[in-house]
C-alpha cells in the first residue's frame, strides 16, 4: 500500500548528513528559495570528510611532506629532514588547526544561506516523514521530533569496514579514523588493504621512515588506475623500503607482547608495532530505517540511484559515498548540487566521464578520462605521449625525478581521451587536461600553447610532442574551441 504524501511539509528539502554532498545539496536548494534543513547525528558538521577523513589525512600528509623534508631529499640527500625526532604531536598540530577552520567555514556558509542545522539522528517513519532523536549533550534524556519534507537527500556517507574476528583497540589494531588519536609514532606498521586509503597511509608512514608492510589479496594496487602509473607507485613504495605482500590473504590478526602478529593464508607471519585495517568502507545506513520509506541498501550499506541520483522513491535522492564509487569529496559535492537542481526542475549539465580522481599517496596520483586498459578492451585505436618530470626544468628545481605525465589520444582524430599523472602537484596539474577534454580538444592543443617556464605544466607540451612523434606526423593548428553552455544553476562557494 502506497502512503499518501502529507499536504503540508515542515521543510521543502531535508538533507540527512552534513558532509560535502549534503552541504552542496542544502545550499543549492536554499539558493532556490526553499526551506532547507540538514540533519547531522554528530555534534559537529562536515561529516567524515572534515573530521576524520579527507581533510585530516591530507593535512597529515602535508605535514609529513614538509617536516620530514621528503620533497627535498632528491636535492640534499636521503638523510635530510626539516625537523629531527618527529612525533605525532608535531604532525597533528596543523591538522587540528585546519579542521577547526574548515568547520567554521561550513557553519558560516550554512548560516548565511539560512539552512537550519538539526543535531539529531534521523530514521524514516514513511516516504516523506522522519523521526529525529536529539543528540546534543545534556538534554536530560532522549528528545524526539517529527519532521516531513517534500524532497529528501540521503548523504550519510560511510564508515570503515571492520572484521568482527579482529580485536580492534584503537591503539595497536586500528582503522584510519583512529590515526588522529595516536600519541606515538610506530616503528613498524602492517597495513591490511591496498585500496586508496590503505595506499595513502602506507606511503605516508613510509615517508617518515617507518617500516611498512602493505598486504592485499589482489595482484595489483589500485586496479582502476592506469597500470603504468601504478607501476611507478609500486616502484616508489619499494624505494621507500616498503614491503608489498600482494596476492596474499590475511588469516588472523592477534595482539602479542611485542605488538601485533598478522598471519597470512600462505603461512607467512608479519610482526608489527601497529596494524592499520583498511578493507573498504560501508554505507552508514543501518539506523535510517530505510524500509519505512520503501527503500533498501545492499550488503555494504549502499543505496542504488539512477542518473539523477533518485532512489526507488523519486522524491528521495542519495549522493556521495553512500552510493558507492568513486567516493570522492569533489564528486559528492557535484552530486549534491545536481540532485537539488533536479528535485526542483532546474536543468543542469555535467559530465561524469570527466570527473577527476585524486589519490594522495606519496607520490600523489591524479587521472581523468580513459586509461590504456579500458581503451584496449573497447577496441579504440590510440597513441600515448609521455613526459618525465626529470626532463622539465621545474622537476629538477623541486627535486622530483620520478614524476610522469601521460597523455592518451585517438590515433586518427588525435582527440584527447585521458590524462594520467603521478608526481608532485598531480591533483592540481590534472585540471589542464580535464579542461581540454571538456572542449573536445586534441593533443595538438598543447603543442600550440605556450606554458610558463619553468613549470610542471610544460609536461603537457613535452608529452604532446612525444605522442605526435610516435605517430610520425606533425602538429596541426588547433581550431578555436567553443565551450559547451551549462544552463544549470551554479552554486558559489558562499
Amino acid at each position: 500500500m502506497t502512503e499518501t504524501a502529507p499536504t503540508e511539509f515542515t521543510h521543502d528539502l531535508l538533507v540527512i548528513g552534513s558532509g560535502p554532498g549534503g552541504q552542496r545539496a542544502a545550499i543549492q536548494a536554499a539558493k532556490l528559495g526553499k526551506k532547507v534543513a540538514v540533519v547531522e547525528r554528530k555534534t559537529v558538521v562536515g561529516g567524515v570528510c572534515i573530521n576524520t577523513g579527507t581533510i585530516p589525512s591530507k593535512t597529515f600528509r602535508e605535514a609529513i611532506m614538509h617536516l620530514s623534508g621528503y620533497n627535498e631529499r632528491g636535492l640534499y640527500g636521503a638523510s635530510y629532514m626539516v625537523k629531527e625526532d618527529l612525533g605525532m604531536a608535531d604532525l597533528l598540530h596543523r591538522t587540528t588547526s585546519v579542521i577547526t577552520h574548515e568547520l567554521d567555514v561550513i557553519r558560516s556558509q550554512l548560516h548565511r544561506n539560512r539552512v537550519e542545522v538539526i543535531p539529531a539522528e534521523a530514521s524514516f517513519t514513511g516516504p516523506h516523514t522522519l523521526r529525529l532523536r536529539d543528540v546534543r549533550p545534556g538534554q536530560g534524556g532522549e528528545t524526539w521530533r517529527e519532521v516531513s519534507a517534500r524532497n529528501i537527500v540521503i548523504a550519510v556517507g560511510t564508515r570503515a569496514a571492520r572484521d568482527p574476528k579482529i580485536p580492534f583497540d584503537g591503539k595497536r589494531i586500528l582503522i584510519s579514523d583512529d590515526i588522529l588519536d595516536l600519541t606515538n609514532l610506530p616503528r613498524t606498521v602492517a597495513v591490511i588493504g591496498g585500496g586508496v586509503i590503505g595506499c595513502e597511509y602506507a606511503s605516508m608512514f613510509a615517508a617518515l621512515g617507518v617500516r611498512v608492510t602493505l598486504i592485499d589479496k589482489r595482484p595489483r594496487l589500485l586496479e582502476f588506475i592506469d597500470h603504468e602509473i601504478t607501476d611507478v607507485l609500486t616502484y616508489q613504495m619499494r624505494q621507500n623500503r616498503m614491503t608489498l605482500r600482494l596476492g596474499e590473504a590475511v588469516q588472523d590478526v592477534a595482539p602479542v607482547d611485542s605488538g601485533v602478529k598478522v598471519t597470512l593464508a600462505s603461512g607467512k607471519e608479519i610482526q608489527a608495532d601497529m596494524v592499520l585495517y583498511s578493507i573498504g568502507r560501508v554505507g552508514a545506513t543501518d539506523r535510517l530505517n530505510l524500509g519505512a520509506a520503501g527503500l533498501s541498501a545492499d550488503g555494504r550499506g549502499r543505496i542504488e540511484v539512477n542518473e539523477h541520483y533518485q532512489t526507488a522513491q523519486p522524491h528521495v535522492y542519495a549522493v556521495g559515498d553512500v552510493i558507492g564509487f568513486p567516493s570522492l569529496a569533489s564528486v559528492s559535492m557535484e552530486q549534491g548540487r545536481l540532485a537539488a537542481c533536479h528535485a526542483y526542475g532546474i536543468p543542469t549539465q555535467s559530465v561524469p566521464e570527466l570527473f577527476p580522481y585524486g589519490i594522495y599517496t606519496i607520490p600523489e596520483i591524479s587521472t581523468v578520462g580513459k586509461n590504456e586498459e579500458e581503451l584496449t578492451q573497447a577496441g579504440v585505436p590510440y597513441e600515448i605521449g609521455k613526459a618525465q618530470y626529470r626532463e622539465i626544468a621545474r622537476g629538477q628545481i623541486i627535486g622530483d625525478e620520478q614524476g610522469t605525465l601521460k597523455l592518451i589520444f585517438h590515433m586518427d582524430t588525435r582527440v584527447l581521451l585521458g590524462v594520467h599523472i603521478i608526481g608532485t602537484g598531480a591533483s592540481e596539474l590534472i585540471h589542464i587536461g580535464q579542461a581540454v577534454m571538456s572542449f573536445g580538444g586534441t593533443v595538438d592543443y598543447f603543442v600550440n600553447t605556450v606554458f610558463n617556464y619553468p613549470t610542471l605544466a610544460e609536461c603537457y607540451k613535452t608529452a604532446a610532442f612525444d605522442g605526435i612523434n610516435r605517430l610520425g606526423s606533425v602538429p596541426v593548428l588547433e581550431p578555436k574551441l567553443e565551450p559547451a553552455r551549462d544552463v544549470g544553476v551554479v552554486v558559489s562557494a558562499d
